[in-house]
């Protein structure tokens, strides 16, 4: 761990390229999601005072719920549409081209967020929602392929684990911004959700000052010598680029005859069925692993422990808080633990963590210490996760394809990303609405998300192979290794079965 932070110490370009390339790309997905928390009493209030001066009348609740509903949803729609393109973009234009461009659609977004309250109209905000999604898909995409090709073999898994820890910085943010101390206010709402265009203009005017990704130049651009130039600006002149270039030269060399995969393709290949799988597996739990529902569940929880009413959003801070410092701390442990390691210990603990938080919800009626236990137990599962799926799982799909994957790989792990967004942001309030105790609410879903971790933690440690300090090529050949072995030892054991069989048989006449 030392090591690598010496390292990454005397490549400050690359140091610069993870905090610019994070402001504007994964902060921008995780503080959408935190963001709406704080103001949606003053949205639903303008969506009111909208109607009322067009159509003379105030909206009924369920009609309010609805609109409501649709202004949340618009933000994975868009996600959605811009995951759909950025692989071709990021192909087509390059990595930082893309990066650069996806500022500008930020932008216009704060732009209607700022005007939306002056002009009455809600369906600003909905268009503005819709921008800020494609922003964020992209960046989720763009963001998090240009930091790991940037960086040097034993740097990968660190920085990778940095996409994670600016979408917890971004939930943080969201909600450190919210109160009404600083912009949580009916006066200062539209600031606070055109935030982002101040984060999308920071990275437009510092990106440009940084080189494109050097595998983009090699692999995609044939530019020997301007992959050169830009790993000796990231890694520094004293560093010599050399042996990571022979490594991408032998990975061009095989991928020479092989153009860039379509979606399609990712699925009818043999050759990475068991990556593929690896992606669909991790980023579904991802989502449904139950951390939305802990955050939903958290003001309940703090509730009944005694925390008064006005303080639970402090409170709530604390759980932010507790997710950052985490995935902060996961980059400092991540290369000497290994990221299969921490997905699968941190998908069995959580899975854990999960039943003993049902538990001591069930119990807290009848022990008076046991919402303290609860409140424990919620932060041990956000630390699980902020240490484990969140930091490994984002960067995965970059270290487990070769080159002419990745696109549609991102792609696909986007898709599962903001469709199980999507999925949970609308299911739930309809299970709160018929089933009013939250107690009730959690049994219900506590077990999906229990089976959901357990059984990943279980698929982590018999599919997926450690990626640590490995090329992509070695890590196909693991996973090829694996499954052939597996595969080949179960041929074994059913000719072996066979062959008892027949002996059997044939002892059985003599």
């Amino acid at each position: 761990m030392t090591g690598a932070l010496r390292e990454l110490a005397r490549s400050p370009v690359l140091v610069a390229a993870i905090f610019i390339a994070g402001i504007g790309g994964t902060f921008q997905y995780g503080f959408h999601i935190s963001v709406l928390n704080s103001p949606s009493l003053f949205i639903k209030e303008l969506v009111n005072s909208t109607c009322q001066q067009r159509y003379g009348r105030s909206l009924e609740p369920w009609e309010l719920s609805l609109i409501w509903s649709f202004i949340v949803s618009m933000y994975c729609m868009g996600g959605l549409a811009g995951t759909l393109y950025a692989g071709h973009l990021a192909g087509a234009y390059g990595r930082k081209t893309t990066l650069l461009l996806n500022n500008v659609v930020a932008i216009c977004g704060a732009v209607l967020m700022l005007f939306s309250k002056t002009a009455l109209s809600f369906e600003m905000i909905m268009v503005a929602r819709v921008l800020y999604g494609i922003n964020a898909g992209v960046s989720l995409t763009v963001h998090t392929m240009y930091i790991l090709e940037c960086a040097h073999k034993r740097l990968r898994g660190m920085v990778g684990v940095s996409v994670a820890s600016f979408v917890s910085m971004g939930k943080f943010f969201g909600q450190l911004l919210g109160i009404s101390e600083v912009l949580g206010t009916e006066e200062h709402w539209v600031w606070l959700l055109a935030f982002s265009g101040a984060a999308g203009l920071l990275q437009l005017v510092t990106l440009p000052f940084l080189p494109e990704s050097p595998r983009y130049l090699l692999l995609e651009k044939a530019d020997k010598h301007g992959c050169e130039m830009a790993l000796r600006r990231l890694w520094g002149a004293r560093k010599d680029p050399g042996p990571e270039m022979e490594e991408m030269l032998a990975e061009y060399a095989s991928l020479k005859s092989v153009k860039i995969h379509r979606l399609i393709d990712l699925f009818v290949d043999h050759n990475v069925r068991w990556q593929l799988i690896t992606v669909l597996v991790t980023f579904v739990t991802l989502q449904l692993c139950g951390i939305n529902a802990v955050y939903l569940y958290s003001f309940d929880v703090f509730q009944a422990a005694g925390i008064a009413k006005e303080n639970l959003r402090y409170a709530a801070l604390g759980t932010g808080l507790c997710e950052v410092s985490t995935s902060i701390a996961c980059v400092l442990i991540i290369e000497s633990t290994g990221k299969r390691m921490l997905l699968f210990r941190g998908y069995l603990c959580m899975a854990a963590s999960l039943a003993l938080l049902t538990l001591t919800l069930y119990l807290q009626d009848f022990v008076s210490w046991m919402p303290y236990c609860s409140m424990v137990l919620i932060f041990t599962y956000i630390f699980f996760f902020s240490s484990g799926p969140a930091g490994v799982t984002a960067p995965l799909p970059g270290e487990i394809f070769t080159q002419s994957y990745k696109p549609p790989a991102f792609m696909v792990a986007c898709i599962l990303n903001w469709t199980g967004l999507f999925l949970v942001g609308m299911l739930f309030p309809l299970i709160v609405v018929s089933f009013y105790h939250f107690m009730n609410i959690w049994i219900i879903s506590a077990s999906s998300f229990f089976v959901f971790c357990f059984f990943s933690g279980v698929f982590v440690w018999f599919h997926v192979p450690e990626t640590k300090n490995k090329t992509v090529l070695e890590i196909t050949e693991d996973f090829k290794r694996m499954h052939h072995k597996s595969r080949h030892s179960l041929q074994s054991k059913l000719s072996s079965i066979h062959t008892n069989n027949i002996q059997s048989t044939i002892s059985t006449k003599l």
